[in-house]
């Protein structure tokens, strides 16, 4: 029961197996959606997705009709996750979005210093946003995220204020699209036990292409280009590659794959299918979608993912 116990609490710290070194709420570096997912997080740039709040929010102002997405996250052990996100325009001022993710891991047992059972404790971390974004001449999309973070441990409680920036450039003569992101940039307002510590920075650059002749859509990303490396080279092996690829008017065969997360998850001389991911969308009247995802994390396990968008008309 203590061997379980610490290898879940091992796992609560470091849920971001590629997370930054002295940061804290690293649960937001962890793809959102069932799609996005699949695609192993490549979404940087894409158009008229509501659930691209959690990556770029300048991508929330290409969306054509109100949009609603809610959606489930299976991790390892006991950890769940939901996440729900709403988009739409406004007049002419802009388009608004709001958004909420949330991890529960669990339940834990309980012990004092001398090893006694003293009852349990849970942690859960939540994160809430709002959003706006806008565009110039129908070409460069611009966004900002307002975000507020809390998390709990026992009693131990911590929160902080975040915002993200996002810029997406369309180049429609070659169905391409170029987006910018900068995630996480705030500090805490208050922490866990009296030591202040960093939020986990993510700048990430991206594209997204439609092929020509082919149903065909891939995607690529650099991630983590704020991560301290040793050679400052070394932060482009961050990158992760996706795609997807339209089977029919209905339905959407995904994969990907995370460079980063393949290295970081080899465990001796084995690999395994770590770093890969899969997923299927299915599309309904035009209307509703239904995205799954399954992750491999090597030998560790896996993880699978379920997401349900409504466009309202």
């Amino acid at each position: 029961m203590i061997k379980k116990l610490i290898f879940a609490v091992i796992v609560l710290y470091s849920i971001n197996l590629y997370s930054q070194v002295n940061s804290t709420y690293n649960f937001l570096k962890l793809e959102v959606d069932a799609r996005s997912a699949a695609l192993a997080g490549s979404l940087i740039a894409t158009e008229n997705d509501v659930n691209m709040i959690y990556y770029n929010p300048a991508c929330i102002a290409t969306i054509n009709k109100p949009q609603a997405s809610l959606g489930f996250f299976k991790y390892l052990l006991d950890i769940n996750s939901g996440n729900a996100a709403y988009a739409q325009s406004y007049n002419n001022v802009g388009y608004f979005g709001a958004s909420i993710r949330y991890v529960n891991y669990g339940e834990f047992e309980k012990y004092d210093e001398s090893y006694n059972r003293v009852g349990t404790f849970s942690a859960n971390d939540l994160a809430l946003s709002v959003g706006y974004a806008n565009s110039y001449e129908d070409k460069l999309f611009y966004g900002a995220n307002l975000k507020f973070i809390y998390s709990s441990i026992d009693e131990y409680k911590s929160t902080a204020v975040a915002c993200d920036l996002g810029l997406l450039y369309k180049v429609s003569s070659y169905d391409l699209n170029i987006g910018i992101s900068l995630l996480n940039l705030g500090r805490q307002l208050s922490s866990y036990m009296n030591t202040e510590e960093n939020l986990p920075l993510d700048l990430r650059v991206g594209a997204i292409k439609k092929l020509e002749y082919l149903p065909l859509t891939v995607s690529f990303s650099f991630i983590n280009l704020t991560e301290k490396t040793e050679k400052f080279i070394d932060r482009f092996k961050y990158f992760t590659v996706g795609g997807e690829f339209v089977l029919s008017d209905y339905v959407m065969l995904r994969g990907g794959y995370d460079n980063q997360k393949r290295q970081d998850l080899k465990t001796g001389t084995s690999l395994g299918l770590g770093g890969f991911s899969a997923g299927i969308g299915i599309k309904y009247q035009d209307k509703y979608f239904f995205d799954y995802s399954f992750n491999s994390l090597g030998k560790i396990g896996s993880t699978h993912r379920i997401n349900l968008k409504y466009i309202l008309k």
